[in-house]
């Protein structure tokens, strides 16, 4: 581990001096990518530093410990010091490991949510509306930008589905444990016996796939246009500006019908395609070369129930970890840091314990 630290401080002193180079910031292409590196190595670099200077305090406590005929005050605070500078040199080492588990490339990248009502009905609409609420407070939270796709409103105003793009840095890396189906319990509206139904809705969380990493040969799509419909006549086009593509060889369909420019919305469809298609090639590609591994908390596939939210008990209980909070009307209202932060530490820690096998 520490020579590939000393590589890696190597490195980011290496592009420090790159970057105070005037061919080099000029070039706004190579100044990006540079910066880009050097912010990503910037945390490991720092914790190395904070690693060793717990060292040097515990090289120092000892070296005073050695003294023959020590003063009991001065011995008292040298044990002091390196009780203090194991529990960092343990605390920093731990979160080095962490730091250098290889990262996913998709993680800075903006996302595509699709939100889809399951067994439910109505009561799985409205669900849906709740979930897309959520997700678009958390996402403001963190300052980041959110543009509806599609959606398809219900009467009461659920939707039976809806997609959106969230634009921001480090986007997928916070929503890519969304995935899945998520359960709602609670007494519908309609219930007149106080009974709690139980419905589900299905989230998939897409990275936005980049031009160059996916060709669609554009023989291999069926373009129609339509007119845009709405819950109740809403938002209801005289043109046909809505847009469906077909991808052929696959039968992946995607709808856009947000905007009222037909070219706008040919081109958040292409998105999704082009984003939808590249998670499948990704996830078969996985799961050829991993067939044989259970992956780490529950397979991550889009079938499996991830979590569930108990109206009655204000309870969120998050079934990969075996996390459950008190706190639905918070987590309902994008307050998800804890739970998403709770899910990338057993994710890393599994990592780690794979690396090690």
């Amino acid at each position: 581990m520490f020579d590939k630290l000393e590589a890696v401080v190597n490195r980011y002193e290496q592009i420090g001096e790159e970057l105070s180079h005037p061919e080099v910031v000029s070039d706004n292409e190579l100044f990006r990518k540079l910066m880009k590196e050097h912010s990503e190595l910037t945390p490991i670099v720092e914790k190395y530093r904070e690693y060793a200077a717990a060292k040097a305090a515990e090289a120092g406590a000892l070296e005073i410990l050695a003294e023959p005929g020590l003063d009991k005050e001065l011995k008292e605070l040298a044990d002091e010091e390196l009780r203090e500078a194991k529990e960092k040199i343990e605390s920093c080492s731990a979160e080095l490991k962490i730091l250098l588990l290889p990262k996913d490339p998709n993680d800075e990248k903006n996302v595509i949510v699709e939100i889809r009502g399951g067994a439910g009905g109505e009561e799985a609409a409205l669900f849906a509306g709740s979930l897309y609420r959520m997700y678009t407070m958390y996402a403001e939270s963190r300052g980041w930008s959110i543009e509806v796709v599609n959606a398809n409103e219900t009467e009461l105003g659920g939707y039976k589905e809806v997609s959106f793009m969230i634009e921001g840095d480090g986007a997928y890396s916070r929503f890519k444990y969304e995935s899945g189906v998520h359960r709602v319990q609670r007494v519908p509206d309609t219930e007149t016996q106080g009974r709690i139904h139980t419905s589900t809705v299905t989230v998939a969380v897409l990275p936005e796939a980049e031009d160059v990493e996916l060709d669609i040969n554009p023989a291999d799509l069926k373009i129609d246009t339509f007119r845009s419909s709405g819950a109740g006549g809403q938002h209801i086009n005289k043109t046909s500006s809505a847009i469906r593509i077909t991808h052929l060889p696959t039968g992946t369909v995607v709808e856009c019908q947000d905007e009222r420019s037909q070219f706008k919305n040919k081109d958040k469809a292409m998105k999704i395609l082009r984003s939808r298609l590249l998670d499948a090639a990704q996830r078969e590609h996985d799961e050829a070369i991993a067939s044989d591994r259970k992956s780490q908390v529950g397979t991550g596939d889009r079938s499996e129930r991830i979590r569930t939210y108990n109206y009655p008990q204000g309870r969120v209980t998050d079934h990969r970890i075996g996390l459950t909070l008190y706190k639905l009307e918070q987590v309902l209202n994008g307050d998800l840091d804890e739970v998403v932060d709770a899910l990338i530490t057993h994710y890393r820690t599994e990592a780690l314990k794979s690396e090690q096998e």
